[in-house]
């Protein structure tokens, strides 16, 4: 992860209100770790997310605890470590998080979670029992040490699908959608990811070498890299979002309004990773889970609004992109009793 990825100073600002006490001591910490403490006073700084893993380590370190202080039950140093070595010498992620999720519940007091497979879709589901929820950095925080070492373990990035929380949806939400999905949900009755089953029956094939490695970069390895709001592929993300699908651009077109050559275009998506299709696919993705989980918007409106010839093409589509059909995926959102 490089110094060009960067994480909101609301986070730090999160991470520091259970542990740590401001004033002075929050100002040794913050110097300790190069985030001038002047920022926590602004409302748009960014830090380096290396220096937040570095805030991360730190605070772990003082307070023997590697979740920030927001359970009765620490997660003391070295819970991490063993997650992962406990998880590792499983055969596949889904017997690695079955195991994983297990420790932690035993370890953490407040989120006992479930690994539930239902078809083509799986879900981790937090069991809470309290009528209070907790509030979301607390959740994101559990999201991102699962997901960071369910993907380490899989070798390869997860696909969130949705992630669905019992808290109100906090003031600052941008970087979230970032690190996990587009959609996200607030004030739902339980708290849980949702992504494809597929992912499950992935081998798991680590070396003690390898997870050494892991662990010296942790946690800055498991913080997903920021995407620069200014970069091209954001710019034309946003314009798609405000078009109907049938008025977007084809390539040449795009790259007139762009004031660039189709070429150009091409080769500054590429720089970024990325194509204008991937792109177009990515908007769809992302408008199709959010209408799936309205039930007065049909199958068929949904293809005629992303821009399909018809509900076949969006059913074989979405398939694509998520590993599941539109129903059983609009099934597991509204059943929400299950």
């Amino acid at each position: 992860m490089s110094e060009k990825d960067t994480i909101a100073i609301q986070l730090v600002r999160e991470a520091l209100l259970q542990s740590c006490a401001p004033g002075a001591a929050t100002e040794e910490v913050l110097n300790k770790v190069g985030i001038d403490p002047a920022l926590l006073q602004t409302t748009d700084a960014r830090v380096p997310a290396t220096a937040y893993a570095r805030l991360w380590r730190l605070l772990a370190r003082r307070e023997d605890d590697e979740f920030f202080g927001m359970d009765p039950r620490k997660l003391k140093s070295g819970s991490l470590e063993f997650l992962c070595r406990c998880s590792m010498v499983q055969p596949s992620l889904s017997a690695g998080l079955t195991s994983g999720l297990s420790f932690l519940s035993l370890m953490l007091e407040r989120l006992p979670a479930q690994l539930v497979r239902q078809q083509s879709l799986a879900e981790i589901v937090l069991l809470e029992d309290e009528e209070d929820p907790r509030r979301a950095f607390t959740y994101f925080t559990y999201w991102m040490i699962v997901h960071g070492v369910a993907c380490w373990l899989a070798g390869r990035r997860i696909p969130i699908l949705a992630i669905e929380l019992r808290c109100p949806a906090p003031d600052f939400c941008d970087d979230y959608r970032v690190m996990f999905s587009e959609n996200l949900r607030f004030d739902r009755p339980r708290t849980r990811m949702i992504f494809s089953a597929d992912c499950l029956d992935l081998p798991i094939k680590r070396s003690p070498e390898e997870l050494k490695r892991f662990l010296a970069h942790a946690p800055a390895n498991i913080l997903v890299k920021y995407r620069d709001p200014e970069s091209l592929a954001s710019r034309i993300k946003h314009d798609l979002r405000q078009l109907p699908a049938e008025h977007w651009p084809e390539t040449e077109a795009l790259a007139q309004q762009l004031c660039m050559s189709a070429s150009t275009l091409r080769r500054r998506l590429a720089e970024e990773g990325q194509t204008y299709q991937g792109l177009k696919d990515s908007v769809r993705k992302e408008l199709a889970i959010v209408w799936l989980a309205e039930p007065a918007i049909s199958f068929a409106e949904i293809a005629t609004r992303l821009g399909f010839a018809d509900t076949s093409s969006f059913y074989k589509a979405f398939r694509k992109w998520s590993g599941s059909n539109p129903g059983h995926y609009r099934s597991l959102i509204l059943n929400e009793a299950n």
